[in-house]
Parts: C-alpha cells; sequence; structure tokens
C-alpha cells in the first residue's frame, strides 16, 4: 500500500481530540461524585453514588466516538463495503436519475399532504384561506 494514501498520524489522542476529553471528564466527574456518595458521610449517599455510577455510564457514549472515530480503513478494503468499486458512468447517471426521481415525487406527495392539511378545519371541511378564524364575529 503506498503510504501517500494514508493520511498523516496524529500523536497524542488520535483525530477526535474533543470526544476523548470530554470522556475523561465525564470519569473523573462521576468518580469525584461516587467518592462523595462513599466517604462523604452524607444521609442521602446512596444518591451519589448511583449518580456517579451513570455518569460513568454516560462517558462510555464519549469513548465509543472517539474510538469509531479513530478507526483508519484503507481504501482498499473500502472498496466492497461501502460501494467505492468503480462503475460504468452510464450506469451511474441512471441510477442517480431514477433515485433523485423517486426522491422528487415522495416529498413532493409529503408537501403536498401537509398543504391539504393545512388547509382543512377540525370539521374536515375546507375553508378559504382568507376565512377568520372566529366566524362568531
Amino acid at each position: 500500500t503506498p503510504r501517500a494514501l494514508w493520511p498523516r498520524p496524529y500523536d497524542g489522542v488520535g483525530r477526535c481530540k474533543c470526544s476523548f476529553w470530554f470522556a475523561v471528564a465525564h470519569d473523573i466527574l462521576g468518580v469525584f461524585i461516587m467518592m462523595v456518595g462513599v466517604f462523604g458521610g452524607l444521609p442521602i449517599h446512596d444518591l451519589f453514588i448511583y449518580a456517579g455510577a451513570i455518569v460513568i455510564f454516560l462517558s462510555l457514549i464519549w469513548w465509543v466516538f472517539w474510538y469509531s472515530g479513530n478507526i483508519d480503513v484503507p481504501p482498499e478494503e473500502l472498496e466492497d463495503d461501502v460501494g467505492l468499486i468503480k462503475l460504468n458512468p452510464t450506469k451511474t447517471r441512471r441510477l442517480s436519475r431514477v433515485v433523485r426521481r423517486a426522491s422528487q415525487r415522495l416529498s413532493s406527495r409529503i408537501r403536498n399532504s401537509f398543504r391539504r392539511s393545512s388547509r382543512m378545519d377540525p370539521a374536515g371541511a375546507n375553508r378559504p384561506a382568507n376565512a377568520e378564524a372566529d366566524p362568531r364575529r
């Protein structure tokens, strides 16, 4: 594999520094809250113990973000998995036209259904757009 295809190596904590530091901060905060519950001598010590455990558990989200953001996969391995195989340009254009047309039809149907429902009053009868909100006036 030519080294030109690989991104430059990252030093320290990798590419996702923000996720790393959020995870570390949540771990430190969770341990601190848990230790207050264990050694604080408070009457509601179990609340602090459970809250610390929950904060530590939520830090797993940031650890997963950090880990998955630092996975390096060479482009050769991506070709089969995410559709980077070179296709015939006419087939690609044809497919994109079909997908675009289907997307436009679906979005216009959704848009029109919202337009119809906004012109209907709660009883279900059509009412003109310039009608007053309260007919008793």
